[in-house]
């Protein structure tokens, strides 16, 4: 998982860095704004993106004004989507007019393409924006396969209960493991939970 973060965390790196060049540019809209510095401060601290535990949360308790947008392309999103999503390639995201208030979260396959896109939004001035960490692999690998730690103990077995109903919530099999292991393949995650509904 950290080696994912760092992939992500890379890849918005670069993101930035190809904005900044533009930062001063006469061609740039009127209406971008860009603070090079404060999408650093964001991607250092983790105020970039949720985790799909979070996300969960903010689609269960009906979040007001929750956008979740999903940037694969027709064939991903048809196969599988999360619930409450709605598809727009990169393209139309930064097109599309955003509601103030509205808190958008984007998401892709792994993460790195929704990361991209949160930096074209946060350069044009949108506020609550975020991407999913680990995209859709990692909602199904959190969410709808949830592992709960059997020996969970206190405030971890209250987490841990908590996380097994939201997961049974949107139709997941959370299943109880000695220990937590890494995330499985995307296509193994997706063939089954084909069916369980979006």
């Amino acid at each position: 998982m950290k080696t994912l973060s760092l992939r992500i965390l890379a890849v918005v790196a670069l993101s930035l860095a190809g904005l900044a060049a533009f930062a001063g540019s006469p061609r740039r809209r009127a209406t971008a704004s860009l603070d090079v510095a404060a999408l650093a401060h964001d991607v250092q601290t983790e105020a970039d993106h949720v985790t799909a535990v979070e996300l969960a949360r903010w689609i269960r308790d009906r979040k007001p004004a929750l956008r979740v947008i999903d940037i694969r392309d027709s064939a991903e999103f048809d196969e599988y989507h999360i619930p409450r999503a709605e598809r727009l390639p990169i393209e139309a995201v930064v097109k599309t007019s955003f509601q103030p208030g509205e808190t958008i979260v984007l998401y892709s396959g792994g993460g790195a393409h929704a990361a991209q896109a949160w930096v074209l939004l946060k350069a044009r001035g949108e506020k609550d924006v975020f991407f999913l960490r680990g995209g859709v692999a990692e909602w199904l690998d959190e969410v709808m396969n949830a592992r709960i730690p059997a020996n969970a103990t206190g405030e971890a077995r209250e987490e841990a209960d908590s996380v097994a109903a939201l997961s049974r919530y949107f139709g997941g099999v959370p299943r109880q493991v000695d220990s937590v292991v890494p995330i499985q393949s995307f296509k193994a995650m997706t063939a089954r939970v084909r069916g369980r509904g979006c």
